[in-house]
């Protein structure tokens, strides 16, 4: 049996010991226990002046605090509140995406005091200006933040580790006639354009979320609100009404109580870099899942999910993603079976292989990044070891214990139980494997840890293919069908058939056609002419708004340089921005002819200034290989 509850809370946990080498504070020394930040908005300046208080337990005695910052913020006086007596302080060097702030004040372990800082910021990567031609309704610009990975320390002085978790509460003032919302519980609007912010819950400092715009909002549940600039809300309010909260009540079903008080969703301007961003009470999501049909609905299946893993039990450094992102691929996944039956959700689980598939072969099988604990340094943002790893190769794992667990229901009552124990913590793997095996003690008295070619060891340390992936063969009866017509077409484009299959695909579910393109994906050569049939045959795939199947077709195109199809791709590069999206069409284009090179070049050209930074820095890495 498990650990009882009064054992619980003493128990060691290896995060408590972990080093993150992405952050440069000394958070073993002190423990940050609540933010409140007062933050002037100057969209002119695109400046963003304020004052950071950071409430503090001293828990070793030291001479200094160390906190994360960075050279695009300007520092003002630091003092002691309430007592106003000024603190020196010193920025040091510490790596391409951070700077440390050194200041000076000796405290005792068990000392509690607070630290003001004054700033000015604005011109950092986490920090998102966007002019009006950049949002939707061409009229006013917005400002959006995203703290994932270590960027909230280009907002603020902070301690900007996933390791360290704390409350917050902020004033916020916003221009005349805009709005600002945050990724916490409790919002009041003050007057004079003034607003008030609470999170009670802790949380690490890149779950601090801000936006300010012209924003208007509208429930679509009984705990939650979509928010949106006017022109979108009624398109998002069609799409997501009614379906979040019943995703919530699955979620709690299998991972046990929702925390949060509030789940909303703030539909982005095109120019956000990602699908979802899971900050808590309210999710960030790329209006590219606006497809009208719920189709890409799974976006915000996930991001719910990671109320549970990842916001609630965190991954303890950016070495461990997986802890995030496998975990939460997981529990969306489960999520999905309860709603959609088994069937669909391995079909969209196949097109997540798909993706690992890709990745690897891409990259080569023993590339770094292609292993699940990952090895950061200070001189390797985490940023970039993001990719398809974490997700797919994480969800496997998790898969595989799932298979040793004897079942899901059996391993989703080990997550809810995982989410009890480590409720408001950062862990590391070995925090979530002990935590297993105390569960299932004869699986630790089998030695399953160390089970040959299955290790846990193996499973997180060595790059590669997954020595286990879970049987998606309950998707047949919808994937059959897909490969049978896709294999038909390749058949008619070897000559092997004088005619191009009829079969009418209009019932087909939005993964059956991503299947379908996948499938495509996989062969070397494909005639001109068979894509130009496809594009007759098939306005599903030829003339979608869906980006799961689009950035499919654009691949296709540019791979067999089917100039016909060009604007397709040059379109949707201009529509939108996701990462996810870009990048593979953008490699595509490089590796391809002479003409998608242009095209690429071109296209950049055209749209780089409404790009993510490292969206854009990533785009730059691929044109200059």
């Amino acid at each position: 049996m498990p650990f009882g509850r009064a054992e619980a809370k003493t128990r060691f946990l290896h995060s408590d010991y972990a080093v993150d080498v992405a952050s440069t504070s000394n958070f073993r020394h002190f423990r940050v226990t609540h933010y409140h930040l007062d933050l002037d908005f100057d969209f002119e300046k695109k400046e963003i002046k304020g004052t950071a208080d950071l409430r503090m337990t001293c828990l070793q005695s030291c001479s200094r605090i160390i906190l994360d910052n960075h050279d695009t913020v300007s520092l003002g006086k630091v003092t002691l509140v309430p007592s106003g007596r000024s603190l020196p302080y010193e920025c040091h060097p510490f790596s391409p995406y951070g700077s440390a702030l050194h200041i000076f004040l000796s405290c005792q372990e068990g000392d509690v005091f607070t630290v003001r800082i004054e700033f000015v910021s604005g011109r950092g990567p986490s920090l998102n200006w966007q002019e009006p031609e950049q949002t939707a309704g061409k009229k006013n610009p917005f400002f959006y933040s995203v703290g994932f990975t270590t960027t909230n320390r280009t907002m603020f002085p902070c301690c900007d580790s996933p390791a360290v978790k704390a409350t917050f509460s902020a004033f916020i003032k916003a221009p005349e006639g805009f709005s600002a919302v945050m990724s916490a519980a409790y919002r009041e609007e003050l007057g004079g354009n003034r607003f008030f912010f609470k999170m009670d819950h802790p949380i690490p400092t890149y779950l601090i979320a801000i936006a300010v715009g012209e924003m208007a909002s509208k429930q679509i549940g009984p705990r939650s609100k979509v928010w949106a600039e006017p022109c979108m809300l009624g398109i998002a309010y069609a799409e997501f009404s009614g379906a979040v909260e019943r995703y919530i009540q699955l979620g709690e079903k299998l991972f046990g109580p929702y925390i949060w008080e509030r789940y909303d969703i703030l539909v982005m301007p095109p120019s956000f870099p990602f699908g979802g961003m899971e900050n808590p009470c309210l999710t960030f999501v790329t209006p590219g899942i606006l497809v009208g049909d719920r189709s890409l609905l799974d976006v915000i299946m996930h991001e719910v999910t990671h109320s549970w893993f990842g916001n609630l039990v965190t991954n303890a450094s950016w070495s461990e993603l997986w802890l995030n992102e496998g975990i939460t691929m997981y529990g969306q996944r489960c999520i999905s079976a309860e709603l959609h039956g088994e069937a669909y959700t391995c079909l969209e689980a196949a097109t997540g292989r798909a993706l690992l598939n890709a990745r690897i072969e891409g990259t080569g099988e023993f590339h770094p990044l292609n292993r699940l604990r990952v090895i950061v340094s200070k001189d390797v943002e985490p940023d970039n070891t993001y990719n398809e790893v974490p997700y797919e190769k994480g969800y496997c794992f998790a898969s595989y214990l799932e298979s040793m667990a004897g079942g899901r229901k059996n391993f989703t009552q080990f997550l809810k139980y995982y989410c009890k124990e480590f409720k408001y913590k950062s862990v590391v793997a070995e925090d979530l494997l002990d935590l297993y095996l105390e569960y299932f003690p004869h699986l630790k008295a089998s030695n399953i840890q160390g089970r040959e070619g299955f290790s846990f060891k193996k499973w997180l340390l060595e790059s590669g293919w997954p020595p286990y992936f879970p049987d998606l063969t309950a998707g047949d009866v919808l994937m059959k069908p897909v490969q049978d017509l896709a294999k038909q077409w390749i058949e008619y484009g070897r000559k092997i058939r004088k005619e191009p299959p009829t079969t009418d695909i209009t019932s087909w579910k939005c993964y059956q056609i991503v299947h379908f393109l996948d499938n495509f994906l996989s062969y070397e050569a494909i005639p001109v002419e068979v894509l130009a049939r496809l594009s007759d045959c098939y306005p599903q795939v030829s003339q979608t708004h869906n980006a799961e199947i689009m950035v499919r077709w654009a691949q296709l195109i540019v791979r067999h340089n089917y100039t016909a199809g060009f604007h397709c791709v040059e379109d949707f590069l201009r529509s939108q921005a996701k990462q996810k999206y870009s990048l593979p069409v953008y490699t595509a284009m490089w590796r391809g002819t002479e003409e998608t090179r242009l095209m690429a070049v071109s296209t950049f050209r055209e749209t780089q200034k409404y790009l993510h930074i490292n969206v854009r820095k990533n785009i730059e890495r691929i044109l200059s290989a």
